[in-house]
């Protein structure tokens, strides 16, 4: 009996030997001839201590090839090297103890086949700087120009800036870094990037991209009418600042320190206003929305121009739009400075600075200060609308998206700020000249600072002309930037969504969406078209989008996982995030976005433009526009539980856990290989 075993372990040592020698000779073929070629379609592995009969699949060559048809380049393992295979080539023993045995023909060997995936490569930025100046273009828009300054003084001045800063500390800078790391690390849009989150929330990519189609509905014809204004600019006298032009009413007063002979009443109009409503708008031809009248020709004209601007700068992608934005969000910065220097130059003009920055610490304690804070920062960074989801999906995977944030969200506070210097000096210049107080040349708000007060106050400057072109141009950049990242934040989602079908008619679906967005934007073309732009900015965008970011920060925080979100991070970035993020995205923003919402139900905003109280129907039909984009996450929600399979338990089960990324868990596929 001890023979007969010895025997059996015996014919077993000489078996193992001879199938390790087999093995080591295989390894070392296969190694020589592909060592140092780069990985494509798939990795090729050589399986240990696997074997298994089945159909020949491996044909030997540069171009190898295995059972699925995939070519293979990089057939070691990541743990071999060439030196092991050459190790083991040294040890191993053959049937007679040789080094150097051939695979007898027909022994089968199993193979690891690491797929990757087969879509075509996605883009990137060609440079950091296209992504980090779209992002900055991004996020510094028209209201970091009208909004921040106006909400400034009229809070507290200098004392606003300490609910600004700590909103933006806590709620609005984590919410943007948030978007950034999600949007790298999973390279999607904002439709597509919820099955690798939590399935069931995929609604509110949709709804992002409803909200973002509104936005582009009324937008753009702000641009549309600056456009007017830079046109109307190249004359030797600006036309909106004289009393003598046929739109101009008996009440028209040009009333400045220098015009001795004009008295100013409640009843008079400045010039500025006058062109502003009577011929740019002609709102005086609308008696609400319940007449709007006709499209006027000449803004549609101008919508259409800046339009055509949009779609040649995004057709073909970031590749396009990256190099778009090195003058449209560089130029107006330059502008600002210029307006700056000569805005400081000006008589009266510490008289504004002094109204901009002097702080009223009583208006601390009231709770609308706290909430103009909120809504000022959050639409100012510009978190929930998709855009810097897509924008990071073309970064690098390990990209530094954590410094990015910073630096992108500190350089559009300190726009904002700088804006109000900008703002605020030709102000206090147009009080001095007018022998009133700051606070009554500054009642405006909103696009009348812009159309009516500083257009005004550039009519009235030396050298009218060349400030006035170079101030509506940059009000134009500012907002085609704003454009080009609201219509690609919807590309992106819309191409990652249906990849098959759009990805090779890029430039018809953008096409396409130009031609929608133009057609919505008819309705704020008419006569009374600044009421349906004034009722767009107050309902259809503001509570919708802020309550889909709140879901989005609930489905990451509390679904997805802080902890494993922040596992992404460590992978792609190196480090943890600190327990101040970690707090921030599971209660502080959620908080954050809650007050706002509860403040704008509490508090429901009065809306009235010029003359014009918007009645109460006007509000309903805000709400039904704003509830119309948020309705597809619950009704996604129905749908996705309806269509899944199994008890209700499994449907909601599998309704919240994650797809895993095709970029980061490749499949394995055991196939035999001679």
């Amino acid at each position: 009996m001890e023979t007969k075993d010895m025997m059996m372990t015996s014919m077993l040592t000489m078996d193992k030997e001879e199938n390790e020698g087999e093995r080591d000779k295989a390894r070392e073929e296969l190694g020589g001839e592909q060592e140092g070629t780069q990985q494509e379609n798939g990795r090729l592995m050589l399986a240990d201590g696997l074997t298994e009969k089945g159909p020949k699949s491996l044909t030997s060559g540069s171009g190898q090839q295995v059972s699925n048809g995939f070519t293979t380049s990089t057939p070691q393992s990541p743990r071999e090297g060439p030196g092991t295979a050459d190790s083991s080539r040294d040890t191993a023993s053959g049937p007679g103890g040789g080094t150097g045995s051939s695979v007898p023909p027909g022994s089968l060997r199993t193979l690891v086949v690491q797929q990757t995936s087969l879509e075509r490569p996605r883009e990137t930025w060609s440079k950091k700087m296209d992504f980090l100046l779209s992002v900055i273009g991004y996020a510094v828009d028209l209201g970091n120009v009208w909004r921040f300054p106006y909400i400034c003084y009229q809070n507290g001045g200098g004392a606003f800036l300490l609910p600004y800063l700590l909103m933006a500390v806590f709620g609005g800078v984590p919410l943007f870094y948030m978007e950034l790391a999600l949007g790298q690390f999973h390279r999607s849009g904002c439709i597509s990037i919820w099955k690798h989150i939590c399935p069931i929330f995929k609604g509110i990519g949709f709804a992002i991209c409803i909200i973002a189609l509104y936005i582009a509905f009324y937008y753009n014809t702000i641009m549309a009418w600056a456009l007017y204004y830079l046109i109307s600019s190249f004359q030797p006298t600006l036309p909106w600042s004289t009393c003598t032009n046929s739109w101009n009413t008996g009440t028209c007063n040009r009333y400045m320190s220098t015009d001795h002979n004009v008295s100013w009443s409640n009843s008079s109009t400045s010039p500025a206003e006058e062109f502003y409503t009577r011929q740019v708008l002609q709102v005086h031809l609308s008696p609400g929305l319940h007449q709007l009248g006709s499209v006027s020709w000449q803004l549609a004209l101008c919508l259409l121009f800046i339009f055509t601007i949009v779609y040649f700068s995004i057709w073909k992608g970031v590749k396009t739009s990256g190099k778009v934005v090195w003058v449209t969000a560089t130029f107006p910065y330059l502008v600002l400075l210029v307006l700056l220097v000569r805005g400081a130059t000006l008589p009266g003009a510490w008289r504004g600075v002094v109204f901009y920055l002097k702080p009223d610490w009583q208006k601390l304690l009231s709770t609308t200060v706290w909430i103009d804070a909120a809504a000022q920062i959050f639409f100012s960074l510009g978190p929930g609308f998709g855009v810097l989801l897509a924008f990071a999906s073309y970064n690098p995977f390990h990209n530094n998206c954590y410094k990015d944030a910073l630096v992108t969200s500190s350089v559009n506070c300190l726009t904002s700020f700088l804006s109000g210097f900008v703002i605020f000096t030709v102000l206090g210049y147009m009080a001095e000249m007018r022998k009133q107080d700051v606070d009554a040349v500054a009642k405006d708000a909103g696009p009348s600072l812009l159309f009516i007060i500083y257009a005004e106050a550039i009519a009235n400057m030396p050298a009218a002309t060349f400030f006035s072109i170079i101030f509506f141009l940059m009000i134009i950049m500012l907002g085609l930037d704003s454009t080009f990242a609201g219509l690609e934040g919807v590309i992106t989602a819309m191409l990652d969504e249906f990849p098959h079908i759009l990805v090779k008619r890029r430039e018809w679906f953008v096409f396409g969406l130009v031609c929608v967005c133009y057609l919505g934007a008819l309705s704020t073309l008419t006569y009374g078209g600044a009421f349906v732009v004034k009722l767009f900015e107050e309902y259809a965008t503001g509570p919708a989008v802020i309550t889909v970011v709140l879901l989005e920060v609930i489905a990451v925080s509390w679904f997805y996982g802080t902890n494993r979100f922040c596992n992404d991070i460590e992978v792609m970035l190196g480090f943890y995030p600190g327990r101040f993020w970690r707090v921030c995205w599971v209660a502080i923003c959620p908080c954050f976005l809650l007050f706002i919402i509860i403040s704008f139900l509490a508090f429901p905003p009065e809306v009235r433009l010029f003359n014009y109280h918007y009645p109460p129907w006007t509000t309903v039909l805000g709400y039904c526009i704003g509830v119309s984009s948020f309705i597809c996450v619950p009704a996604y929600m129905v749908y996705h539980l309806l269509n899944a399979k199994g008890t209700f338990k499994q449907r909601l089960l599998k309704s919240i856990t994650p797809e895993p990324s095709s970029d980061q868990h490749r499949d394995l596929i055991v196939t035999n290989a001679v």
